[in-house]
């Protein structure tokens, strides 16, 4: 349905719906605050033994595309005009006026880069390694710490050996493409890229693939999952709101959700392996060291102990510490995948335990976060929203996931620590 077509009330929710697609478009956080190929040529020249010379007049003289400043008052401005115009308790606009002042939280640590403020912002948004789920449960850095000691056990069994890489990025542009293309009937492009961090990366109909990485068959399946099913699914099933386009993009908030979501999938497509753990299990790691104090270098060394080369290691590290100096506070973007996914299995297990399993798919509705999904539901119902298009297989047909959860929620009940002393005898 075109905007002019609907009812006088939801063009309204519409309205303001496109006032906030539209103000935070300019805004680019990874672009904000990565580092430029200069700082790592200039570490490698010193022999990675100095501190990177990153600092905040740095981050000064990279100028943002916006004003900050104008652009945190016009977010103001659509959340008073979403309470003037919609009310003060409509739920469809809590989820909106949430998001202003979410995205005015995000202009701010933007604007702090550099400053020990930038750190304080990016836990308030993303999470901390310290995190806990409910009190007297194990932390963030608690789970890293335990994925590392069972991978260190898988390592000493000598049988999962590191499956090899030969897959050039301009070949895993054409694999990658074809694979998406029989799965969506959305066009979806591939293409290579210089100007990103990690190996890959999705945007609203697309994937980046960084041009030096090399992939393997595996790695190429992943992708296929995680920023296609999920990253790129949401997004065009966001695109596909008639009223509530804000579903299209997503805060900080949405990216636990978002990575939560990845991760779940690709376990339940049995596609992850443990150096994939260990890489997301290290990330934890290492944002929780930095927090306690660790500055560039040791994290830096921590990496080279897990056996990354020191190209990798340099930007594994840099990923903890963009947006802010080399010893300091770290950017804690990287704890929202094991937080994400930790949250939404506890979710899909409870949901499913009440009797709500058809509030599962609405995940992927969009960019949401869990804590809208309940008013998300009632939207649904009011036809505000519509249900998702594009589901990954196992959110499509929920029989077995619904019958494995019911097994997981009873076997997270068992002590496994006496059990093994049961299970000694034949171990």
């Amino acid at each position: 349905m075109a905007p002019d077509e609907l009812p006088s009330n939801l063009k309204t929710i519409r309205q303001l719906s496109d006032s906030i697609v539209e103000a935070q478009r300019p805004i680019r956080i990874l672009d904000a605050v990565k580092w430029d190929d200069a700082v790592r040529t200039e570490f490698f020249a010193n022999k990675c033994q100095q501190l990177p010379k990153v600092d905040r007049p740095y981050y000064q003289n990279s100028p943002l595309a916006y004003d900050p400043v104008l652009k945190r008052s016009e977010f103001l401005e659509i959340e008073l005009d979403i309470k003037r115009r919609l009310g003060e308790y409509s739920p469809v606009g809590g989820i909106m006026r949430r998001m202003c002042r979410e995205y005015i939280d995000t202009l701010r640590m933007i604007e702090s880069r550099g400053t020990p403020d930038f750190s304080r912002f990016s836990q308030e948004l993303y999470g901390s390694a310290h995190d806990r789920f409910y009190e007297g449960e194990p932390t963030l850095a608690d789970f890293g710490s335990k994925m590392a000691e069972a991978l260190t056990a898988i390592d000493d069994a000598h049988l999962l050996a590191p499956e090899p890489r030969s897959i050039p990025a301009a070949d895993a542009v054409k694999i990658l493409s074809e694979r998406l293309t029989q799965n969506f009937a959305h066009p979806i492009e591939v293409l290579l890229s210089d100007g990103i961090v990690a190996d890959a990366a999705a945007g609203s109909n697309y994937i980046k693939l960084r041009t030096d990485a090399v992939f393997n068959d595996r790695d190429l399946r992943v992708l296929e999952v995680h920023e296609g099913w999920v990253h790129v699914g949401t997004t065009l099933n966001g695109m596909a709101q008639p009223v509530c386009t804000f579903l299209s993009k997503g805060p900080p908030s949405s990216t636990i959700t978002q990575e939560g979501l990845a991760i779940l999938v690709e376990n339940l497509s049995f596609l992850s392996h443990p150096e994939r753990l260990r890489r997301v299990a290290n990330r934890i790691r290492a944002v929780g060291m930095a927090e306690d104090g660790a500055n560039f270098l040791d994290i830096f060394r921590f990496y080279l102990e897990q056996g990354l080369t020191e190209d990798d290691a340099y930007s594994s590290t840099a990923r903890v510490f963009r947006g802010s100096t080399p010893d300091g506070q770290p950017f804690t973007k990287d704890v929202s995948y094991s937080k994400g996914f930790i949250l939404i299995y506890n979710y899909l297990q409870l949901a499913i335990r009440q009797g709500l399993i058809d509030r599962i798919p609405l995940l992927f509705c969009g960019k949401t976060t869990l804590g809208d999904l309940r008013t998300i539901s009632h939207l649904v119902e009011e036809g505000i929203v519509v249900r998702p298009q594009i589901l990954p297989p196992q959110f499509a047909d929920l029989r077995a996931l619904a019958a494995w959860m019911c097994y997981s929620s009873f076997l997270r009940g068992l002590n496994l620590d006496r059990i093994a002393k049961d299970y000694a005898a034949i171990l």
